[in-house]
């Protein structure tokens, strides 16, 4: 057998599309919270692959589920049904308010199924140019066209134009707005539960129930993109669930897989149908390798002790931090829920969120930014209590940088 090809970092250079600025390490391998580079230098893990390694790196849920489908049947393509999506759908049916769910292969996907179905909806009615949508400014949901264009950062959508219509943008738990701008014409209503990419900012609970009233007084579907707040992040399985809104249409990915691509739109008996045979579709989507993997995560984290395991790490993580940050006087806030953490830079430190990850990265710490001011951690919701501690340390050393 011949030997693989010998790579390092400067081959990105050379063969890859420049969309992206990686670390100048390669991880080759994971356990648990911590991974390995070819140098066999060792980070620990609080960027969980952007909110996606759900129970760490080669957890043997996943390895197991993945193997044993693995042997089985990995493709049949949508002419055909398979065991493990049905068995899939039936969970995510189970434990949320949702009927129907349609399976794809990303957040970026389910977001365009749930706008697309909006549309569908809209059309449906019979209420003339009933196809407007509002989003809300610093959103985030997705790089395909009509996503990128739903959310509020122009600089992700700017350099695409023409861009879809329609899509009206306001400003983020500014209820007042929204009414300014919801009406009969509006079909859908699209917001995040806590703002993700866009720093880490909780929907206020009145604004989320505003909106559902709103919705329900025009006619249009509020949907609730879960792809980064879904399966167990917050320490509910779904944000909505510390809410008590209920939308008609959720996204839900990243996690959901545990580290393989899948992604899920959920919604009721009272839409679906207006997604008939043909409507709407997508070639991998509820494969069945995708979704005994996804079953057997799910299954894993939507028990209670996962869940309050969860809030349990939230104050861990808080307390650290805030020790942390009562020596070093870096960050103006720490915000988020479960184990969706945002550490906001005081204004002295403003545009140093990427700097300060670039020194985690030479300590030995994984962690991410949400904008150029907020520092973010989403590491696996299991997360041993000592890899925090550790990781944590590093932190202390990469600040102290920051601090020179």
């Amino acid at each position: 057998m011949e030997q693989p090809i010998s790579v390092t970092r400067s081959n990105f250079n050379d063969w890859m599309v420049p969309v992206f600025a990686p670390a100048n390490f390669i991880p080759v391998r994971g356990e648990g919270s911590r991974i390995w580079d070819q140098e066999n230098k060792e980070y620990i893990d609080f960027a969980g692959g952007i909110a996606v390694n759900a129970l760490g790196h080669a957890h043997p849920v996943a390895v197991n589920a993945l193997t044993e489908q693995a042997t089985k049947l990995w493709h049949v393509g949508n002419g055909y049904t398979n065991e493990p999506v049905l068995r899939l759908a039936k969970q995510l049916t189970e434990n949320t308010f949702a009927d129907k769910v349609f399976f794809c292969n990303s957040g970026a996907e389910a977001n365009e199924a749930a706008l697309k179905l909006a549309r569908k909806v809209g059309l449906d009615s019979g209420v003339a140019g009933k196809s407007g949508i509002v989003a809300f400014k610093n959103a985030f949901h997705g790089r395909t066209l009509f996503t990128v264009s739903a959310g509020g950062q122009p600089k992700y959508s700017q350099d695409f134009a023409p861009l879809p219509n329609g899509i009206n943008h306001v400003a983020f738990n500014d209820l007042e707005a929204a009414k300014a701008v919801i009406n009969e014409q509006t079909c859908a209503v699209i917001v995040e539960p806590i703002q993700g990419e866009g720093g880490v900012i909780p929907a206020d609970i009145e604004f989320l129930k505003g909106l559902r009233e709103l919705c329900d007084q025009f006619g249009a579907l509020l949907i609730f993109d879960e792809v980064q707040t879904g399966v167990g992040r917050t320490g509910a399985l779904y944000a909505y669930m510390n809410t008590g809104v209920m939308p008609d249409v959720l996204t839900t990915a990243k996690a959901l897989g545990g580290g393989f691509p899948v992604g899920a739109m959920l919604t009721t008996d009272k839409f679906a149908p207006h997604f008939s045979v043909g409507t709407h579709g997508t070639t991998y989507g509820g494969n069945p390798l995708a979704s005994a993997v996804a079953g057997a995560v799910f299954e894993f984290i939507n028990t209670p002790e996962v869940l309050e395991g969860v809030k349990h790490r939230h104050q861990y993580f808080l307390d650290a931090l805030n020790t942390l940050n009562a020596e070093h006087q870096i960050f103006e806030e720490i915000r988020g829920q479960g184990l969706l953490i945002g550490c906001v830079l005081k204004a002295e430190y403003a545009g140093k969120a990427k700097d300060i990850t670039t020194w985690a990265g030479e300590e030995g710490l994984l962690a991410l930014i949400a904008g150029p001011d907020v520092v973010r951690f989403t590491p696996s919701l299991i997360i041993p209590e000592q890899d925090i501690d550790e990781g944590i340390a590093r932190l202390k050393r990469a600040l102290a940088k920051l601090a020179k």
